[in-house]
């Protein structure tokens, strides 16, 4: 009898897990799959929200950080690529980008 007990106590522990695991621990890593891949796909001429709730343009990308133009006077900001929280508006691959340098120069 205690036998029988302790699996059924083992088998409910491995339920536990089981259920914690496709509830909460699939669901989050799918976000963060979703959210990599966002962040990734990121490109220059996007606008962007970033988690501190910043609405600009993205001037520049790198590797692990990007270089945002704020407000109307198009002040540049180096910002890590993890503080982007959302792209608002994807710049489609046909509208040229105009180059700010270019536009200073005229």
């Amino acid at each position: 009898m205690p036998q029988n007990q302790m699996i059924m106590g083992i088998g409910i522990w491995v339920l536990i897990f089981v259920i914690f695991y496709f509830l909460l621990i699939r669901p989050q890593k799918k976000r963060d799959n979703q959210l990599k891949e966002m962040r990734n796909s990121i490109e220059r001429g996007d606008t962007v929200v970033t988690v501190g709730g910043i609405i600009a343009k993205v001037s520049k990308v790198d590797e692990d950080k990007v270089v945002l133009e704020l407000g109307p006077s198009r002040t540049k900001v180096p910002f890590e690529k993890w503080a982007i929280g959302r792209i608002v508006e994807k710049v489609s691959n046909e509208e040229p980008i105009e180059n700010v340098e270019d536009k200073l120069e005229q």
